[in-house]
């Protein structure tokens, strides 16, 4: 049965070689007849010896259709760490991911030296919440070591019913041991767009991912902020932004952007080159602008800090980016799985490549966590407000007080965010005394 079912395959395999030999010559001529794209026979021998003796000589019988899916999966992996075979199920987990709500952790993963790296821990998840940090390696999951497991069967273990527990093994640089932590799923919802007002006339836009409609929310949150007063400035957080969809990230560029390139891309084949302009109409008309990021940021997050930065429309502070500068394909196969294939490389609009460099800011904090200074109680200067039996304010302001002593504490507390309306301040200082 097995040397029947071998001889099969080996015919069907001469069938499959005899269709590349017919169009061999067309694309030979194509790419001018080079050497290097000649059919390599002997790879293909080596291929079909090592799939008979697996059938024939393995500890166990595996099914032809999981030893050839386990070879495609084999083919994409050794390419890149983004490219990758979704088989039925992944796919479908694959355009669940997009609409902002699926079950698991709160993690954006990458694979690095056969371990599961963090690329971002999202906002307001139990991964978040736990303390899991852009950079840190995972070597386990429960007691089940990640060393030789693709990308998607460690998301799949991550994935589960809510209110289940994992518990990470995780390493950290920095850390000499490595650290267990432990998770409960839970159903993540992701808001993409979130906003405040810092104080007044300086706003504050989070994005916590790039979805299909993060475009629009983030023009319905500038007009929120619009509602107190004009706008004198305005803070872009993409900390800890794992990316998403293209076009949001190319609509929340236009949204500041009058004019010129936003991105452009540029691989081997035509349809990779694309290119992406901006279009009249900035929402916030030249107010000043600081875009954050960190570590975390990747992939669309890039894009935007990018071509913000290279058309000189905000100050992009805080730590170099990751550096995901490529662009993933995803095609559908026949199986109602599909392939996701690197295809083309990101390009900010000045040319400069994202992949591997990331974006350096123009102004680069340290990982420094500022607290508010605790003024000692025998060292605090006397007012009125210590004297005793002193007259009241009255309710309302006193209220007011208490809430801006509130905010300017959770500004300290966030030290980027501190730093970032400071420059912005300063850049109002400046535009005034330019005028008078």
């Amino acid at each position: 049965m097995r040397s029947t079912k071998s001889n099969l395959f080996l015919l069907a395999l001469g069938t499959f070689l005899g269709i590349l030999l017919g169009t061999c010559g067309s694309v030979l001529a194509e790419r001018g007849a080079r050497q290097a794209d000649t059919i390599p026979f002997t790879e293909l021998r080596t291929f079909t010896e090592v799939f008979s003796r697996i059938e024939s000589d393995y500890v166990e019988p595996v099914e032809d259709k999981t030893l050839l899916e386990n070879a495609i999966r084999g083919i994409l992996s050794g390419l890149d760490p983004h490219s990758a075979y979704l088989g039925p199920d992944e796919y479908k987990e694959l355009r669940i991911g997009t609409t902002g709500q699926f079950g698991g952790l709160g993690i954006e993963v990458g694979m690095e030296n056969g371990f599961i790296k963090v690329i971002s821990p999202i906002d307001d998840t139990p991964a978040q919440r736990a303390g899991i940090k852009a950079g840190d390696l995972i070597i386990r999951l429960d007691d089940k070591p990640v060393k030789g497991m693709t990308l998607q069967e460690a998301v799949k273990i991550m994935r589960g019913k809510p209110g289940t527990k994992i518990t990470l093994t995780i390493v950290r640089e920095g850390v000499d041991k490595p650290l267990k932590i432990t998770l409960t799923r839970a159903i993540i919802k992701i808001k993409s767009v979130k906003h405040k007002l810092l104080q007044p006339g300086y706003g504050y836009v989070r994005i916590t991912s790039f979805q299909s409609r993060t475009g629009e929310q983030l023009h319905k949150a500038i007009a929120e902020l619009k509602k107190d007063g004009a706008l004198k400035g305005l803070i872009l957080d993409l900390r800890n932004n794992p990316g998403g969809v293209l076009n949001a990230a190319v609509a929340v560029s236009d949204a500041f952007l009058e004019s010129g390139k936003i991105v452009y891309t540029d691989g081997r084949i035509e349809e990779a080159k694309m290119e992406f302009k901006a279009t009249p109409g900035d929402l916030i008309k030249g107010v000043p602008m600081v875009v954050l990021i960190n570590a975390g940021s990747a992939s669309a997050s890039e894009i935007v800090a990018g071509a913000l930065q290279d058309h000189r429309r905000a100050i992009v502070m805080g730590q170099k980016s990751f550096g995901k500068g490529s662009v993933q394909t995803i095609l559908p196969l026949s199986n109602g799985g599909a392939i996701k294939l690197t295809t083309a490389r990101y390009y900010t609009p000045s040319g400069r490549s994202i992949q591997a460099e990331g974006i350096v800011p123009d102004i680069v904090l340290g990982i420094v966590r500022l607290e508010p200074v605790k003024e000692a109680e025998e060292f605090k200067p006397v007012t009125e407000a210590s004297l005793s039996r002193h007259l009241e304010n009255g309710a309302k302001k006193e209220a007011k007080e208490k809430d801006g002593r509130k905010e300017s504490e959770a500004l300290l507390r966030d030290y980027y965010l501190h730093e970032a309306l400071n420059v912005l301040k300063g850049i109002n200082i400046a535009r005034e005394a330019g005028r008078r």
